[in-house]
């Protein structure tokens, strides 16, 4: 599991003592007692930021609860939200047919919740003075599986003639399948000589270790690290709340996503948090860096869930 940032540590300490918050601890149980049990969640090392924050507001209001958030990335998180190993399943991209096929094999319904938007976000070292913006076009020259890209001169004639080191998000990722699947066409096509994991921080930390490093990963990691790292725009349009809410930040703009198995929430533990994830999503989603939904789709999912 990822340890949550100073800064999100900070968010939920101040959080804690808002009207909101205390608001919603009423909702924990109908006779206001504190509940009990464990929620078990895994998938999506984008999404974890959000849910971990949730997690640490629901518990403080309930501290008989656990929540175990595990990031095995969203593919790895279905895997075993498929067989039944898991109540929630982060998801920065939709479920895959097969995966929703293997659930059903295993008699498990489930249903799928928006909870915040996010874009894709290109990096570079900080000491990368020449890459400000890259189009569409480059990127797939840098990434595709064929790519012959191997120095900056390679992508503009200007630029230095040093090696290039690739991060990426691991396999298991959804951040993964859905820059590939934008960029190149089909998901999981990209060239092999990268290093990735579904640690977002490890990526964070490769770049900012190497001058001549390049990668790409969820929106708020960005956000946590702009000292140690330099932001790369898209098509001469650069990630940030505004960009990515409009749509403009493209083609890398998209939805974050919990799927719940509909079992698990006749446990009267995991419905609380799923109707207290929802009805604080907004608020909390902004504090760790992403982008909320219009109030109008947070009432609907709420209406979802009743």
């Amino acid at each position: 599991m990822k340890k949550i940032t100073k800064k999100i540590i900070t968010i939920m300490a101040l959080t804690l003592v808002t009207p909101l918050v205390l608001t919603a601890c009423g909702q924990s149980g109908q006779s206001g007692q504190s509940l009990t049990g464990e929620i078990k969640i895994d998938g999506s090392s984008t999404v974890f930021p959000i849910t971990e924050a949730v997690a640490e507001e629901f518990t403080a209001q309930n501290p008989d609860i656990k929540i175990p958030v595990g990031v095995s990335g969203t593919g790895g998180g279905f895997k075993k939200f498929a067989i039944g190993e898991t109540d929630i399943s982060d998801a920065s991209r939709p479920i895959k047919d097969e995966e929703a096929a293997m659930a059903k094999e295993n008699g498990i319904d489930f249903t799928k919740y928006t909870v915040a938007y996010d874009g894709i976000t290109m990096v570079v070292n900080k000491e990368n003075t020449w890459v400000k913006n890259l189009t569409t076009e480059e990127l797939k020259m840098i990434w595709a599986p064929d790519s012959k890209v191997t120095t900056w001169k390679d992508i503009r004639p200007e630029w230095p003639n040093d090696e290039i080191k690739f991060y990426a998000p691991g396999t298991d990722s959804g951040t993964f399948d859905y820059f590939t699947e934008e960029i190149n066409g089909k998901s999981g096509a990209i060239r092999h000589d990268f290093t990735g994991s579904e640690d977002d921080n490890v990526l964070v930390q490769g770049i900012a270790g190497d001058k001549n490093a390049i990668g790409f990963f969820g929106f708020a990691y960005y956000e946590e690290n702009t000292n140690k790292l330099n932001l790369v725009a898209v098509n001469d349009v650069k990630p940030s709340l505004d960009t990515i809410k409009d749509g403009s930040y493209a083609p890398l703009s998209r939805p974050l996503f919990i799927y719940v198995n509909n079992k698990s929430l006749d446990k009267t533990e995991v419905h609380a948090f799923v109707k207290f994830y929802i009805e604080n999503a907004k608020d909390l989603v902004k504090e760790v860096g992403y982008i909320p939904l219009p109030d109008k789709m947070y009432t609907d999912q709420l209406n979802l869930l009743k």
